[in-house]
């Protein structure tokens, strides 16, 4: 290993988690390299409207997302967009591989590697994605504008976004598979308001009709009744849950029955030099702070590991 080219610091992901560790390493005087599989901000680039961020009433998820990437960058961490698909133990620290080609060199590594959107799992949804099915009101809202469309799940996310939604569509229908809603009560008060809303509590997608390749409808079933249905829909919007993409590093951090890193608090992982991050680690509570908190105490941790 070209010891002139190795960083002190690597992190995989760059979501509040990954850009929080760049900022509290370089302002300890660490080289720091993060690296991003798509784009800086994660998850909450796609929030339209977040309220819960300490000493900021009200932001765009883009705007902070911005703020923070501005940040790092400021501090003169490098950042590249590659993709991580191995990191492998050597005598020196780490060698980072992506799927691009390139090999990256650390003494230490913070996977900060986040999570990705959960799907129903049926037959023809990976086909529908972007023919009907999107995860983000944000990013494709406009594209349903005076049009019927579905919100899946009853979480804050699928609240926030179907509140969205129903600015600019003629009818979103919210599909819950539980009895009541599971996202803040302000949320859902705001939404059942709306003259253009309907949910269908304990209620499940079965299935999807299609038409020419593109979405047309929904298959339900109501988990109480049994009774079955069917809804005409021009796009439908998943927000039911997220899942994490740990297993090209399970061997250097152990993963729980759930897939996300088994780590505590303080951000440890069963390889000595290796520290986990945000969403991906094994928490109650996943939220913005959450992540930062994560960042601070890794990027830490492997100061003094460092030192």
């Amino acid at each position: 290993m070209d010891m002139q080219n190795i960083y002190d610091i690597v992190i995989i992901g760059g979501g509040p988690a990954g850009l929080t560790a760049a900022v509290y390493a370089r302002r300890a005087g660490k080289s720091v390299l993060l690296l991003e599989k798509e784009s800086f901000g994660g998850q909450i680039a796609y929030s339209p409207k977040v309220e819960n961020i300490p000493g900021t009433k009200v932001i765009s998820g883009a705007e902070f997302a911005d703020h923070l990437t501005d940040q790092t960058m400021a501090l003169g961490a490098d950042m590249e967009l590659e993709k991580v698909i191995r990191v492998e133990k050597t005598d020196d620290g780490f060698t980072v591989h992506t799927e691009e080609g390139s090999a990256f060199y650390g003494k230490t590594v913070i996977l900060a590697v986040g999570v990705k959107h959960r799907t129903l799992g049926l037959p023809g949804e990976e086909e529908l994605i972007g023919n009907g099915i999107s995860f983000c009101a944000v990013c494709d809202g406009a594209f349903y504008a005076g049009q019927e469309v579905a919100m899946i799940g009853g979480g804050n996310s699928a609240l926030q976004e179907a509140l969205l939604l129903s600015e600019v569509c003629t009818k979103v229908t919210v599909v819950q598979n539980l009895s009541d809603f599971t996202g803040e009560k302000k949320l859902s008060e705001a939404l059942m308001q709306k003259d253009n809303v309907t949910a269908c509590f304990n209620t499940v997608v079965t299935g999807y009709d299609t038409e020419n390749g593109a979405l047309c409808g929904l298959q339900l079933r109501n988990e109480v009744t049994g009774e079955e249905s069917v809804i005409r829909v021009d796009g439908a919007f998943l927000a039911v849950g997220l899942m994490p993409e740990n297993e090209p590093f399970a061997e250097h951090a152990a993963l729980n029955n759930w897939g996300y890193f088994d780590s505590g608090e303080d951000c440890r992982t069963k390889t000595e030099g290796i520290f986990v991050a945000g969403d991906c680690r094994s928490k109650h509570i996943r939220q913005v702070v959450t992540a930062s908190a994560d960042g601070a105490i890794a990027a830490m941790a492997a100061c003094r590991y460092l030192d």
